[in-house]
């Protein structure tokens, strides 16, 4: 049975810094293309970054780009997500997600996805 499993959230204060874990179970990531995705409530859910099958190619959403970094532990069991500068905006439920497809700088935050995680949550406020 193939699980993702999310970890690092939490609460931070605006400008703080934080790290997203997806772990993966049953799965062995490294052979994935993993993305990261967000919603608020009564919202879409927004894909945030993506890192590539075969060629770890590092894709971002415009609001994150210079602030976050997306890659694989060195084991390339995990997906990191790291975090910096964060304002009261990125407050979310982040969600991982996997497919065992290529991905493109125009097809990275379309789903479907292969397997889901089942979110953590992020706050960020003072």
């Amino acid at each position: 049975q193939v699980q993702l499993v999310e970890s690092g959230g939490g609460l931070v204060q605006p400008g703080g810094s934080l790290r997203l874990s997806c772990t993966g179970f049953g799965v062995v990531l490294e052979y994935y293309s993993v993305a990261w995705f967000r919603q608020a409530p009564g919202k879409e859910r927004e894909g945030v970054s993506c890192i590539g099958r075969n060629t770890d190619a590092a894709y971002y959403t415009d609001s994150v780009k210079g602030r976050f970094t997306i890659a694989r532990g060195a084991a390339k069991k995990t997906v990191y997500l790291q975090m910096n500068n964060l304002p009261p905006d990125d407050t979310d439920v982040y969600f991982c997600a996997a497919k065992k497809t290529m991905v493109s700088s125009g097809s990275w935050s379309q789903r479907p996805y292969d397997y889901w995680g089942q979110g953590i949550q992020v706050t960020v406020s003072s």
